[in-house]
């Protein structure tokens, strides 16, 4: 049996932060794993699930909205930001620090996709952390776009980051885009199947919105988690990489586990993308327990 309580606290411009915390019915204090969405998405997007797993295993478990989503508060909403994310990461984990259930030395982080890049960089400069698992993680900003973006869409694509930030120079909201859409005239950050099902399974009513800033997109390209990778060490880092993965990349990923230092893991799950977390559920949630269980148990 597993507990699911809300919580909340409190990050940087007085904004509040959301989440669920799962407690297992062992008695405390007990190890602890802090988890968030990756891009644009909510802790409702099959992240439960794995809370679940963990927390039947016995860790305290913190699954947050990243500010300006879902529960959480911050404006402008739906807003890309991985710098800010990472800070406000920092406050879970000082958040699990306090809870009486937690051992606070034995504090893991496990992030997915976006959030995966964000657990490399976080395993590398916060060393509260004991054992990091980064899923299907973002690597390289500027590779994976040169990857997606065909080179005659680019121009096209920087004059929509410009003509944005003339916008707000005028005092006008950011800018948005659809996180995913089949319809090519619809500006959209994915396009595939795998994704648009993804993001649109079953949710409560409000919980998610198919819309992100522009700025994010441009945040999103130059975001380059991979060059903190050589970093992490001495903390244990596990990467759990799709063989099919054509959003994250897949020898984006196995090239950066290459320059990782050890201790490391690595596991590699078939399929795409999004596979983790439906049709390899099961392999990738058995990676990361076990990896959590060796480092912080």
């Amino acid at each position: 049996m597993v507990d699911r309580i809300d919580v909340e606290f409190g990050a940087d411009g007085g904004v509040m932060l959301r989440g669920w915390l799962f407690l297992p019915q062992e008695p405390g204090p007990r190890p602890a794993i802090t988890m968030a969405h990756g891009y644009a998405g909510v802790k409702e997007h099959g992240l439960e699930r794995f809370a679940r797993r963990f927390a039947e295993n016995g860790f305290v478990v913190l699954l947050h909205d990243h500010r300006g989503f879902g529960a959480s508060d911050g404006l402008p909403r739906q807003d890309v930001d991985p710098w800010q994310q990472i800070a406000d990461w920092r406050r879970a984990i000082s958040y699990l620090e306090t809870r009486p259930e937690v051992d606070p030395g034995r504090i893991g982080l496990w992030g997915t996709s976006y959030a995966g890049g964000h657990a490399i960089v976080l395993g590398a400069t916060d060393r509260r952390l004991r054992a990091v698992v980064a899923q299907v993680p973002t690597i390289s900003g500027y590779e994976q776009g040169l990857r997606r973006i065909a080179p005659d869409a680019a121009p096209g694509l920087e004059a929509t980051f410009d003509e944005d930030e003339r916008a707000q120079l005028r005092g006008e909201a950011p800018r948005t885009q659809a996180i995913v859409s089949s319809d090519p005239n619809v500006p959209a950050s994915y396009r595939s199947k795998e994704a648009i099902d993804f993001y649109n399974q079953p949710a409560p009513e409000g919980v998610w919105e198919n819309h992100v800033t522009v700025r994010s997109t441009r945040a999103a390209r130059m975001y380059e988690p991979g060059t903190w990778i050589s970093r992490v060490s001495p903390t244990p880092l596990l990467m759990v990489v799709a063989t099919g993965d054509t959003i994250t990349v897949t020898d984006l990923a196995l090239t950066a586990y290459e320059r990782a230092l050890e201790p490391k893991g690595l596991q590699l799950i078939p399929g795409g993308h999004f596979a983790p977390y439906t049709t390899e559920f099961d392999q990738s949630s058995t990676a990361a327990v076990a990896w959590f269980r060796t480092h912080l148990a």
